[in-house]
């Protein structure tokens, strides 16, 4: 007791005396800017997570427990497993219980069950259950591919000022300092775990983390530990040797596993091709005979069900299993929201002018239901349904169709025509939208894709002319002079000028938030390369020459493997654009003509048997059991048929183009929304002159045969 009593007394002194408020260190300053970063900014999956996962409680088994406690974990999500999984439940169950209620009460108004409607329920509570206990593992590799597209520059960071300075805490804070989240995010927890007493040293809270890259990428641990063991060698040069080596394992890795990933998708894309483009289409060409005889037991709405909901979600489920399954450690690493026009990919006024613009043409597809529906046509003396009697033709333009005062279609060939106008102004809405949006952003991208190709070459002029013994701030102006007609020129003079004229440092004239050079070429590698510069002409120039040599090398190899990786991919890519952008539109466009021309066929048909006299038709067969078995008015109108297959093309090319550029460049938003509005140009205008000219044609070839038959 006396022993406690005494400790007891000294501790209470020396809490007085020590005010920690004051410390400053440097893991402290880490730890703050950690805390800033990382806590609680709740998402929306966690809040949801939080409202709903408490009302029931679900025991998982340990190995599942452990998964999605993993998933969690590397999406940064402060939720436990049992949360997670009770929300999975509970979607499940709400929607399967709204359908049981939807459906009794509907049995109630009509004496009949809705087998449709139960069984939609049942797909969508399935969907839902599938939606949420995947996402944890969608945000994870979300965060897994976005991470490891900075892996390269890390390691670079890290060799590049463990070359000047053999301190591993020092080089793994200097890159987590300079990267951007999420990676960053990642090494500010090493230090994090430290401050709060989880590990006691730099190594046991560095091993701990690479634990969690194991079986996605195994080079990387691979790196970590040959730069740790550079810190035990005797001699300088045996040294450099082990952290240029460690950046080459990272590199060597990348293009191993990118070469067999490239081999192992074809497959799973020529499935995805095949059931979820190909079949689909053919069987669409089938519908309008098939709803015919099976006497309408096929309507208009089981056709967007089918294919608007159904098969997306199918092509979709496949495509992610396929991104689920892309190695880590190459991709594009830049942060969009620091482009200085990232307020023009956020804006949404875009889309109200995208929606002016494709309203009337949406409003024009509409016309049929709108003249045969509504009292417009009335106010203003028209028909309901016009003909082309001027022409010669019986044809009516819209062609509805009353049978025991019920109206069915529209099954005219002009109603047709002006159905396309719906997938265009679909189309044409976020096309322009996602342009306006991402246009500018993009052409920025591609001079600093420009600066960087030629990189290579202005580092080593600079590094030789810091050998020479030239000051830092001087050489970028005689760089810039031996680089005329490029774009490193600008890029040199414009930190020249901060310097001369502005009287700048040299690291606020690369860095300044609104005058440094930087903001003008946002570029990762670029500013990978000064941030290095800057950091070793602190220690002397024959460093920072060094260390620029160095940079211009792994420059060069890092360009060569992603020339040999685009090589890897590129016939994977182009069969996937083909398909999307030119095989899908172009035979979907000739599923429309034909659907078409059959229900045109039919129409006629059946107007001419009905003229014939008698009961028979040769050889025994019973006119009027012919026209019951194929009855137009049983069909599905091709009106809702485009439709649905103009939307589904639209819906093909959103889910391609983003499985295209992730499986191309990892996680890339601004790509991704580029892509998407320029392949939905190429492939709904495609669509729409396939389409076009093959109803026309079908159509006239229709007429002309049975003009003879008449």
């Amino acid at each position: 007791m006396e022993t406690k009593e005494i400790l007891q007394k000294y501790g209470r002194k020396l809490e007085k005396e020590i005010k920690t408020e004051s410390f400053s260190g440097d893991y402290s300053r880490e730890y703050q800017q950690f805390k800033k970063d990382m806590l609680p900014q709740v998402t929306r999956y966690e809040t949801i997570c939080n409202a709903f996962g408490s009302l029931i409680t679900i025991k998982l088994a340990k190995k599942d427990e452990e998964k999605l406690r993993k998933q969690l974990n590397t999406a940064h999500i402060e939720l436990s497993p049992e949360k997670a999984m009770s929300l999975a439940v509970i979607s499940l169950l709400g929607a399967f219980f709204i359908g049981i209620l939807l459906s009794v009460l509907f049995f109630f108004i009509n004496e009949s069950f809705p087998f449709l409607l139960f069984f939609i329920s049942l797909a969508i509570a399935m969907f839902l259950f599938y939606y949420t206990y995947t996402y944890p593992a969608r945000l994870a590799n979300s965060w897994r591919l976005k991470a490891s597209s900075q892996i390269v520059p890390a390691i670079l960071y890290i060799v590049a000022y463990m070359k000047h300075t053999s301190n591993l805490e020092r080089a793994v804070r200097f890159a987590s300092a300079h990267l951007e989240p999420p990676l960053a995010l990642d090494f500010k927890k090493i230090f994090w775990d430290i401050e709060t007493g989880k590990y006691s040293t730099i190594k046991e809270s560095l091993d701990s983390y690479l634990d969690t890259w194991r079986e996605h990428n195994i080079e990387f641990i691979e790196s970590f530990h040959l730069i740790e063991s550079s810190l035990y060698e005797p001699t300088e040069s045996r040294r450099i040797e082990i952290l240029e080596k460690s950046l080459q394992v990272v590199l060597d890795g990348v293009y191993e596993k990118m070469l067999k990933y490239s081999r192992d998708i074809r497959g799973p894309l020529t499935t995805v091709y095949m059931l979820g483009i190909v079949l689909p289409t053919l069987a669409l060409a089938l519908l309008p005979m098939a709803s015919t005889l099976l006497q309408g037991v096929i309507q208009w709405y089981h056709v967007f069900l089918i294919f608007n909901l159904i098969v997306p979600f199918f092509v979709f489920y496949l495509t992610s299993e396929i991104l689920l399954k892309r190695p880590g450690g190459y991709g594009e690493s830049e942060l969009l929201e620091k482009n200085p026009l990232y307020w023009k990919f956020i804006d949404t006024s875009v889309y109200t002018k995208a929606f002016l613009i494709a309203l009337p043409f949406f409003l024009l597809g509409l016309l049929p239901l709108i003249f045969q529906y509504t009292p417009i046509p009335e106010l203003f003396g028209l028909e309901k349904d016009l003909t082309f009697a001027k022409f010669g033709l019986s044809e009516k333009l819209f062609d509805f169709k009353t049978v025991g005062g019920q109206i069915s279609g529209p099954f005219g060939a002009g109603a047709l025509l002006l159905s396309l106008l719906i997938p265009f102004s679909i189309a044409i809405f976020f096309s322009l939208s996602f342009s306006w949006r991402a246009r500018e952003l993009i052409k920025a991208r591609d001079e600093s894709k420009q600066l960087e190709s030629e990189f290579a070459s202005s580092l080593f002029q600079l590094g030789n002319r810091l050998a020479d013994g030239v000051p830092a701030e001087i050489v970028f102006s005689r760089v810039a002079e031996s680089s005329k007609g490029l774009i490193t020129e600008n890029f040199f003079r414009t930190i020249n000028q901060n310097i001369q004229q502005l009287g700048m440092s040299l690291e606020d004239a690369i860095f300044h938030p609104r005058r440094g050079a930087i903001i003008y070429y946002p570029s990762a590698l670029i500013a990978t390369s000064m941030k290095i510069l800057v950091e070793s002409v602190k220690k002397g120039l024959q460093i920072a020459a060094s260390s620029l040599m160095s940079i211009s090398q792994y420059v060069k190899n890092i360009q060569k493997i992603q020339e040999r990786l685009r090589d890897l991919l590129a016939e994977v890519v182009s069969d996937m654009r083909s398909n999307m952008t030119f095989l899908a539109p172009l035979l979907a466009g000739i599923v429309v003509g034909l659907a078409g021309m059959i229900t045109l066929i039919l129409s006629r048909l059946q107007i001419l048997m009905q003229t014939i006299s008698g009961e028979e038709l040769g050889m025994g067969v019973n006119i009027a059991q012919f026209l019951k078995t194929f009855n137009v008015t049983t069909m599905i109108p091709p009106y809702y048929i485009q439709i649905a297959i103009g939307i589904y093309i639209v819906q093909i090319i959103f889910i391609l183009t983003a499985t295209l550029v992730t499986i191309d460049s990892g996680e890339d938003k601004l790509k991704t929304v580029y892509e998407i509005a320029v392949n939905l140009r190429r492939g709904i205008i495609l669509y729409l002159f396939a389409a076009f000219f093959s109803i026309v044609a079908l159509s006239i070839l229709a007429i002309i045969a049975l003009a003879g038959i008449a």
